[in-house]
């Protein structure tokens, strides 16, 4: 490992732009990266050839693998993944990327959602409205950290525009953290979260959009539907489609 100067400023600079502008704290031959919005931590280094970015989190792991992102040798003692980047900016879309799950992945909504109900009162249905409006509030900024503040099917990046959309209904959860949790959710244009909220599209497990009989030409012209995208899937999301799809309204369905 070596971790010339000039490689340490990059790192640096990308650090506090990406998430974690916490000053850095030298580990031998790595910098462990912090921030003050999440617990989550960054090893970084570099090799001579590519920046490293080492990470504890087994869940952070998963997700980037899950997106295609090969975990690569060496890695630090204490850590389970080490993640390659060739240029710098790899380098700040990688850490832009570990930043963005480090903040929306489970358990990090539950416990900002109970950390902000604590000590709030739920015994009238006023109350208990309140509770669940914060609960709501927390899961749409999971959703647009999660999806990069970005309609994956429009491409819509206006935040008066985007939805954060259940897979599984909010009262149909068995546990707030299931109803807070962004595996049970997309961030969707209004239109398409519409049409998704009341089973007239769903995903299959590749992320194809699946249209029901009762959707309209009209309004599948104005989704677009025949154009649009695959949605990047975890395994939790294809879990909770799978209900999602038997909801699908209109007994023919068509795979886009």
């Amino acid at each position: 490992m070596t971790n010339p100067a000039a490689a340490r400023s990059e790192i640096e600079q990308a650090a506090s732009r990406n998430g974690f502008p916490a000053e850095a704290v030298v580990e031998g031959e790595w910098l462990r990266l912090r921030s003050p919005w999440t617990r989550h931590e960054v090893l970084a280094g570099h090799d001579g050839a590519r920046f490293l970015l080492a990470v504890r989190s087994a869940t952070i792991v998963r997700e980037l693998q899950e997106e295609g992102v090969t975990a690569v040798d060496p890695a630090p003692a204490g850590v389970l993944a080490c993640f390659a980047a060739a240029d710098e900016p790899r380098l700040h879309a990688l850490l832009q990327r570990i930043y963005q799950l480090a903040r929306s992945l489970p358990p990090e909504p539950l416990v900002a959602f109970e950390a902000r109900t604590r000590d709030l009162p739920r015994t009238t249905e006023a109350e208990r409205l309140v509770v669940q409006r914060i609960g709501q509030d927390v899961f749409r900024e999971s959703l647009m950290e999660y999806w990069g503040g970005l309609c994956p099917l429009t491409g819509i990046a206006d935040s008066a525009l985007l939805r954060a959309s259940h897979i599984v209904p909010w009262k149909e959860c068995e546990s707030d953290a299931e109803r807070l949790d962004v595996h049970n959710g997309l961030l969707l244009s209004a239109l398409w979260d519409a049409a998704f909220d009341r089973a007239l599209v769903s995903f299959d497990d590749d992320g194809c959009v699946l249209v029901g009989a009762d959707l309209s030409a009209c309004a599948r012209a104005a989704l677009a539907c025949d154009d649009a995208p695959r949605l990047r899937l975890s395994d939790r999301h294809r879990a909770r489609l799978a209900r999602h799809r038997a909801r699908l309204r209109g007994a023919d369905v068509s795979a886009e």
